[in-house]
């Protein structure tokens, strides 16, 4: 069997998606980039909005006169609403249509940062993400920046005329669209006044008060004007370095951290000619010769969120409680809708510490057990997770299903077993003494069992965590 039959879907589907099971890799290898990517986008043409709440459980009027402890139990019941939303999401991304879809999603996710105790705005605010991933990016720019979530986030609410607070207008400018550099300080200081006045009721609707908007001239980017809200984002996206930050942050996580200037530059130029077209740029870059390159493959550590997920696919898994999928989230560092401050979660090599890679190679093996475990939660810098106990033991319940391997790997010889598994859980060689341990771990055993323990080794393996 040839590892290069599979490495070409299979790197598609970890970059595009979360990975793939056996069976559909197995339906799928040795088609071209081409076929495949066109499946893809077709199939993420077709999506739904997450709802776990109809209508905002926090409105003023009723919380003004509500009493301090009944305001703090209706906070920890929307915290607990936002539980569901998070599991919610984590099953769509198990699905295996609509992939690229839930992997943009993810990443605007990470790249809109953006945490509020009302899990109505999270809510909305995630449905606008999901709409727009593979939209036009500045149909997303605008549907983000004017979410309530967002809004109330970075303290727009208190950005008036007569008292300007720069905080929204400083992440525009910095996280959302120039990056850091490519802009003054008076820059962010008539941007924040061309955004004075914008604000939401309390359906999460977007409200421009103009008695607090600031009418005056405004200098932004060189131009002079009375600028809006509105006029600030247009003169944002007709700046090409917005078409080149983005770029450049998408191929760090679809890619490869190491950036090949050339090749971004190429990219950004038909982005921003296409009027900013997600899905046109993510065919680009999946149907391209130099995404299959080795130096591509295997290359980039799996953030949590892709661990997890990547397992759920891989093992099948049923969780028998909500609880346990969030513990892990929290164990590795990343829990959705909770990211760590405005500018997200930092890739690569941040994901992986002492605890966590422990935890990452325990992973496989506890989930199949449903162990018990004794464990200290990490702190979370100013990120407000205090619904997680610090101290206590947390029992993991799943249960999980080898039947895609059996499919797949039933009638395989034992001695092939490693070799053969290693192509479709891997996309690295097995370093010499795993494979030695591997092979004694299986000595002797049946071709069942061998599978089974097998799978969970390999899944173990520090090579398990890049893809």
């Amino acid at each position: 069997m040839s590892a290069n039959k599979y490495r070409i879907a299979q790197h598609l589907y970890m970059r595009a998606g979360f990975g793939e099971n056996a069976i559909m890799l197995e339906e799928n290898a040795g088609k071209s980039p081409k076929k495949l990517v066109k499946k893809l986008l077709e199939e993420a043409e077709t999506f739904t909005d997450l709802v776990v709440e109809k209508e905002n459980p926090m409105l003023a009027d009723e919380m003004q006169d509500l009493s301090k402890e009944d305001k703090q139990a209706l906070l920890k019941e929307s915290k607990e609403i936002i539980k569901t939303l998070n599991i919610k999401w984590l099953d769509k991304m198990t699905e295996s249509k609509g992939m690229l879809r839930e992997k943009m999603t993810l990443f605007w996710h990470g790249h809109f940062a953006c945490q509020s105790p009302n899990v109505f705005f999270v809510q909305q605010q995630h449905n606008q993400i999901r709409k727009q991933a593979l939209g036009k990016f500045g149909d997303l720019l605008v549907a983000v920046s004017k979410s309530a979530a967002m809004l109330q986030f970075l303290n727009n609410k208190q950005n008036r005329k007569d008292s300007p607070n720069e905080n929204f207008a400083r992440e525009v400018l910095e996280l959302f669209t120039l990056g850091r550099g490519n802009y003054t300080e008076a820059d962010i200081k008539n941007a924040a006044r061309a955004f004075t006045g914008w604000n939401f009721d309390e359906d999460g609707s977007f409200m421009f008060r103009q008695r607090t908007h600031d009418t005056g001239q405004k200098t932004f980017m060189g131009k002079t004007g009375n600028f809006s809200g509105d006029d600030l984002l247009k003169i944002l996206l007709e700046n090409k370095q917005t078409a080149r930050y983005i770029v450049t942050k998408i191929y760090r996580y679809f890619v490869n951290e190491k950036v090949d200037e050339s090749i971004v530059e190429k990219l950004a130029t038909q982005f921003y000619e296409s009027e900013y077209d997600i899905a046109a740029l993510m065919q680009e870059i999946f149907t391209a010769d130099w995404f299959y390159e080795p130096a591509n493959i295997g290359t980039r550590i799996k953030s949590p969120i892709e661990l997890l997920v990547g397992l759920r696919k891989q093992l099948n898994i049923s969780f028998a409680d909500t609880e346990s999928q969030l513990i892990i989230q929290k164990m590795l560092g990343q829990i959705l809708f909770y990211p760590p401050n405005v500018a997200g979660w930092t890739e690569g090599k941040s994901w992986i510490d002492s605890s966590t890679l422990l935890f990452r190679l325990m992973l496989p093996s506890v989930l199949a057990k449903a162990d018990n475990l004794d464990i200290q939660l990490k702190e979370d810098g100013d990120v407000n997770t205090a619904f997680f106990a610090k101290n206590r033991k947390i029992e993991i319940k799943a249960s999980l299903n080898f039947g895609n391997f059996q499919q797949v790997f039933g009638n395989t010889k034992t001695k092939d077993l490693i070799t053969d598994l290693s192509y479709y859980l891997l996309q690295t060689e097995i370093m010499p003494p795993n494979k030695a341990l591997l092979e004694a771990k299986i000595n002797g055993s049946s071709q069942e069992n061998s599978l089974k323990v097998l799978v969970l080794a390999l899944l173990s393996l520090p090579e398990f965590q890049v893809g």
